[in-house]
């Protein structure tokens, strides 16, 4: 992870670039000769004074709390003949010189130190940087450039947390794909691993062990996430489980509900209730009508007390005559 930057170099840091040459070297310093030869080299400087080698030390390596400032030497070494002009940077902005160009004269040896300045809210873990050293050439010949690696440990306490958030199920043809996000809500980086169940009303319909995400998570990171589940279950009430573990003991979980029904299982009740309503509308209508006929169509008396029978309904011959002959008698 590439540092930020943080700090600047103090005064006494910039003070100390005034004895980055030896004493042999620092009575004359010849101006740096065009094309210098590719002779010289970078390494960490040695704790005892010695020529620096590869097998003495072959990268940097720091460990500090956050908010410290820790202090190391690089060495550059021109065993040639010719004086040679180097210019110096880090790869992070944690990493301050001394100089960022230091002439070497040739067969001398220079020290340049440097600072690594750790943020006060820097979170513990290890990080990486590179001290690069850079000296030009002409015409033909291209510049020359070293690099020493930097490794740094933060100290402090570790805390290893994530939650899994806004887990849905939806259905994609014939597929569901499972939506989420994934929150680092600890103060180190995290390789997430995840592992999918889902249960059925009869038992289990999916399985899939924990695997390893491709995508790390910096502290206080976020991602959105899918899974695809290929062949879900056509007609069932399914709950599904995501589980998330990382190092250093990060666990989350989350579920969400999953219900799949095929188009002629919905549409069929649909019908059915529309039709039951349409017979029963029908039913009231004709139970209406007939209340009406009964309650308006049935025989009405004359005033001598026979029976007439209702409009356009021909009449009874036997009661015309009954109502005759009582009528004679009286």
């Amino acid at each position: 992870m590439p540092f930020r930057t943080r700090t600047a170099v103090s005064g006494a840091i910039l003070a100390t670039a005034a004895v980055l040459l030896c004493p042999a070297a620092a009575a004359a310093r010849p101006a740096a000769a065009p094309g210098a030869p590719p002779g010289w080299s970078a390494a960490p400087a040695p704790a005892d004074g010695a020529a620096p080698s590869a097998a003495d030390r072959p990268y940097f390596y720091l460990a500090g709390a956050p908010g410290t400032v820790m202090n190391d030497r690089l060495s550059l070494r021109n065993p040639g003949g010719r004086a040679v002009t180097v210019r110096l940077r880090g790869s992070g902005g944690w990493l301050a010189f001394a100089a960022k160009e230091v002439t070497v004269p040739p067969r001398t040896r220079a020290t340049v130190p440097f600072t690594v300045t750790v943020p006060p809210d820097a979170a513990p873990g290890h990080r990486s940087a590179t001290v690069i050293a850079t000296a030009g050439g002409t015409g033909r010949r291209a510049d020359r450039r070293d690099a020493v690696p930097v490794h740094l440990r933060v100290t402090g306490p570790v805390l290893a947390a994530l939650t899994v958030e806004n887990m849905s199920v939806r259905g994609r043809g014939g597929a569901a794909v499972i939506r989420y996000t994934l929150v680092n809500r600890g103060n180190t980086v995290l390789t997430p691993r995840l592992a999918v169940r889902a249960d059925g009303l009869f038992g289990p319909v999916l399985r899939r062990a924990a695997r390893t995400l491709p995508d790390r998570l910096a502290p206080g990171q976020s991602a959105d996430l899918t899974e695809t589940w290929d062949g879900p279950p056509e007609l069932d009430a399914v709950h599904v489980r995501l589980t998330v573990t990382a190092d250093g003991g990060a666990h989350g979980s989350a579920t969400a509900s999953y219900t799949a029904l095929p188009w002629g299982v919905v549409a069929g009740p649909a019908v059915l209730l529309a039709g039951a309503g349409g017979l029963v509308v029908v039913r009231r209508r004709r139970r209406a009508k007939g209340a009406g006929d009964r309650s308006g169509g049935g025989p009405v008396r004359s005033a001598g007390g026979a029976a007439r029978p209702p409009e356009g309904q021909a009449a009874d011959p036997a009661a015309e005559l009954a109502s005759s002959g009582s009528g004679a008698r009286g």
